[in-house]
């Protein structure tokens, strides 16, 4: 089973909110998951980006695999190098 770390959308239209999710890579994008590890907010002046980042290192370390977006947001978070 290939898991991956990635945003699930939330909120309101053109007003959007983001889990950090760890799923399955079959399962659509807001549908079932395995784990919550944090939020994103991109609305707010500076972005709000909240993840466990020992949830999130286990997670790497099983091998699941971030997507581009979520890898920038750990880059920056200093999660990942």
């Amino acid at each position: 089973m290939a898991v991956k770390i990635r945003l699930k959308r939330m909120g309101q239209k053109k007003a959007p909110f983001y889990r950090v999710i760890v799923a399955d890579s079959r399962s659509p994008r807001d549908g079932k998951f395995i784990a919550e590890i944090g939020t994103y907010d991109p609305t707010q002046e500076p972005s709000a980006f909240n993840v466990d980042a020992e949830a999130a290192k286990k997670w790497l370390a099983d091998g699941a695999q971030p997507t581009e977006t979520i890898n920038r947001l750990f880059k920056k978070a200093g999660i990942v190098k």
